[in-house]
């Protein structure tokens, strides 16, 4: 039912936009926050762990992979399932109880093509977004601690950026991103979908959505890092 082609397309590309605001364009003051204070306490953690026992160039080289490999693709979607997972739950649980969705499928609409498609499409497309955005901002915010407190030159910490860089750690966050994306809206829509009873049954919803989509997103992750990188 979710994958069947829209009845009406133009009412399904006006609910895409609107998905795509709420879960893109919404969600950049939080990623980006989190991103330049992640970007930033990694490097000055990194430089007190070497304290001149490691060259200063580690401290790019970690802040580089903490965001491409974990940081960005792993925590910023578990944060969004809090943000963005529960709003989903939350609204479709709503529209449940309240037989708005009855209401939809008496009048021979395909309810779930046009409430839950649009957030999985709208999760694929600015999700990942958001993702880059983040491995941009840590890294900028990285370099920036270390020029204000002294604790790297930039030379030493562009250095760092560079080294030993491989694209396919670009490729497997995107790949994880991607997967977590559908992951989260999909958990998220499923448990609002179905959602039974009253309002207290919405709230119910929304947190077991985030949940279920937090464990399973820890548990994917944990199995696309050993398919992907070993």
């Amino acid at each position: 039912m979710v994958m069947r082609k829209p009845d009406k397309w133009m009412i399904f590309r006006r609910q895409l936009e609107k998905e795509m605001t709420i879960i893109g364009l919404e969600s950049v003051g939080i990623v980006a926050l989190l991103s330049v204070f992640m970007g930033a306490v990694m490097c000055l953690q990194t430089a007190h762990q070497i304290s001149g026992w490691i060259p200063v160039y580690t401290i790019g080289f970690t802040v580089r992979q903490t965001m491409i490999l974990e940081f960005s693709p792993t925590l910023i979607p578990v944060i969004l399932a809090g943000k963005v997972g529960s709003n989903i739950a939350s609204q479709l649980g709503t529209m449940r109880v309240t037989e708005q969705i009855d209401a939809l499928e008496i009048m021979g609409v395909n309810s779930a093509g046009l409430l839950v498609l649009p957030k999985i499409i709208a999760g694929f497309i600015c999700i990942p977004a958001l993702v880059v955005m983040s491995m941009g901002l840590g890294l900028a915010s990285g370099a920036g601690i270390a020029l204000l407190t002294g604790v790297s030159s930039m030379a030493d910490f562009e250095y760092g950026l560079q080294v030993d860089f491989v694209s396919y750690d670009v490729v497997y966050a995107l790949i994880k991103t991607t997967v977590f994306a559908l992951i989260m809206t999909s958990v998220s829509a499923y448990h609002g979908y179905y959602t039974s009873g009253g309002a207290l049954e919405v709230a119910k919803s929304s947190t077991k959505a985030v949940v279920y989509s937090v464990v399973i997103i820890m548990l994917t992750n944990l199995v696309l890092t050993k398919l992907l990188l070993t």
